[in-house]
């Protein structure tokens, strides 16, 4: 097939999460070469992707647009274009992407169907927010942003932060309730569940919160890099904790009616219960990222994922 990899405009001196897009980008379109397919590269410009389509006549648009003018919030943009114009595409729709990307509004969804999540707390009312630990979140951006050594907080600290946030960040922000347990990222590839990847901390550092903060995703050689480990095997070491986890992935796909590919991310308190932390759609598909890395434990090559998520659209 002729498949256009349209990724996110990336500006000079953008930060790392965003040049991993184009990482990303490149892979995708040499598995799909390899994979017997024609591969264009594109970036997504608003005013320009109806030129752009009809240039390049795509079959497929393989969709990797994680952000608009750099804000992960217009990330929808390019899902809800491309339907308009009829194109068929890789990953979630736009009404999905929207609603997932809106952190508070995910989880209201989730206590109102019964899934678990970490209580929360909005702006301006502050509704809920009680005595205890909470970390501070952007409401509408992903990639770990703002997701430092001081994002976990004390009640009576939690508005400061907000206010220290949205000053140098912009955007809005929520408070969750911080839970002290075990994390897990887990791959779904078209309804199926990848093996489960749990994120532990090791040689951490005492008064470093246990989080999968911007450090550890995007600084090399840092603490936060060097000290989360990937580790497989639940489903065979705790049968019961991977049945969980695994109901709760299903329901979340079926409840958000996801497609494609999408990744499920999850705390365990100390009672063993898995609650949801946040749905991503458009998680990173780098060959060096968790979802690859969950493939390969699959058995699937990295072309065969990007050729699994093409038929999956």
């Amino acid at each position: 097939m002729n498949i256009l990899v349209l990724h996110s405009d990336i500006a000079a001196g953008a930060p790392p999460e965003e040049l991993d897009t184009l990482v990303a980008a490149e892979a995708v379109a040499k598995a799909l070469t390899v994979r017997g397919h024609k591969a264009q590269q594109a970036a997504f410009r608003q005013e320009e992707l109806s030129v752009l389509l009809t240039r390049t006549a795509p079959d497929i648009v393989f969709n990797l647009v994680e952000g608009v003018d750099g804000q992960g919030r217009l990330a929808p943009i390019a899902p809800e274009m491309l339907a308009t114009a009829g194109m068929r595409f890789t990953g979630a729709t736009a009404q999905a992407m929207a609603l997932t990307n809106d952190k508070p509004l995910t989880k209201q969804k989730l206590c109102a169907a019964g899934l678990a999540t970490p209580d929360w707390a909005v702006p301006p009312d502050w509704r809920g927010l009680s005595d205890g630990r909470w970390i501070v979140k952007a409401t509408l951006e992903d990639a770990s942003l703002g997701l430092d050594d001081a994002c976990v907080v004390d009640a009576s600290w939690v508005k400061a932060r907000t206010a220290q946030c949205v000053t140098r960040f912009g955007g809005d922000w929520f408070a969750e309730r911080y839970v002290e347990g075990r994390e897990f990222n887990i791959a779904v590839l078209d309804g199926r569940i990848l093996p489960m990847a749990e994120m532990r901390f090791e040689r951490w550092p005492e008064g470093k919160p246990r989080i999968v903060g911007y450090d550890a995703k995007w600084e090399e050689d840092s603490t936060g890099w060097n000290g989360t480990v990937r580790a497989f095997g639940v489903e065979k070491n705790e049968p019961r904790l991977a049945e969980q986890l695994c109901a709760a992935c299903e329901a979340a796909w079926r409840l958000f009616d996801l497609s494609g590919f999408a990744r499920v991310d999850f705390r365990v308190d100390e009672e063993g219960r898995p609650l949801i932390l946040e749905i991503n759609t458009n998680p990173c598909i780098s060959p060096d990222a968790g979802f690859a890395a969950a493939a390969a434990a699959a058995g699937l090559s990295y072309e065969a994922l990007i050729e699994a998520i093409v038929e999956a659209a």
